[in-house]
């Protein structure tokens, strides 16, 4: 009985769940524009998305802003792992504590106090300051996507690659890189699809340059029409699958 319960209940949380999308996804195939109607099974909505100049710009402004924040809060993220590896306990347990602070905080504080922050040090919104805001929220899920492989690495290697005749640089980037690259690889799969779903922190922080997550939204605004649900549907497929990347690749070095 309470093993037909459990499963009951799963059932109706993936139900309310995914039943939205599921949903979306094959009104993205409807012919017909009413929600109500089906009209026949059609790929025109998703050739429509290659017509708009809008949603192509949204698209290059999403694409470059999440490779570029992903790059520099990889770098970031690694470099601060790295220096907090090596720290003492007390400082390195605040450090951590201040590091979470962007993972916690909601979106709509992270996005009015960039705003803010870019506004009082006379910063003009837009495509570079939506750059600097996802670097900022980016940047810990690298962190903590490296820490745990860095604790797992013995620290007589480093020593040692020093003693051989590395210097401190050739020594990271030798040993300490190679020993630790699959939480790097994680941390960096993980930024980037943030940066590519953010809405809240991007609106905040940009007035002149446009992601996907903010066309969507002034779409829907004016009234949904069923290219927004391709749109929406490609992004979906396209953060599930860096997802199940992340979730393999986490899967894979617990047995290893």
């Amino acid at each position: 009985m309470r093993k037909t319960f459990r499963g009951i209940y799963l059932a109706l949380i993936l139900t309310f769940l995914y039943a939205p999308i599921a949903v979306m996804i094959v009104l993205s195939f409807n012919a017909s524009r009413s929600r109500a109607k089906w009209g026949g099974f059609t790929f025109d909505w998703y050739v429509r998305l290659t017509q708009r100049s809008d949603i192509l710009e949204a698209l290059w402004v999403t694409l470059t802003v999440a490779v570029i924040a992903t790059i520099i809060a990889t770098i970031i993220g690694t470099g601060a792992a790295i220096g907090i590896q090596a720290m003492k306990k007390r400082p390195a347990a605040w450090l951590m504590k201040v590091s979470y602070l962007p993972m916690t905080m909601p979106d709509i504080v992270t996005g009015v106090s960039l705003m803010l922050m870019f506004v009082f040090v006379n910063i003009p919104l837009g495509y570079w300051t939506m750059v600097m805001a996802h670097i900022t929220f980016d940047t810990p899920y690298v962190l903590f996507a490296v820490l745990p492989k860095l604790r797992q690495t013995d620290n007589n290697l480093y020593e040692a690659a020093l003693d051989l005749g590395c210097t401190p640089m050739q020594a990271v980037r030798k040993v300490i890189l190679p020993e630790i690259m699959p939480g790097v690889i994680t941390g960096a799969l993980l930024s980037f699809t943030m940066s590519l779903d953010d809405f809240v922190i991007s609106y905040f922080t940009s007035y002149t340059d446009k992601n996907l997550s903010m066309v969507i939204y002034s779409a829907a605004r004016k009234g949904i029409e069923p290219s927004i649900y391709a749109l929406s549907t490609i992004m979906f497929l396209v953060v599930l699958a860096l997802l199940l990347v992340v979730n393999k690749r986490g899967a894979l070095e617990e047995v290893s």
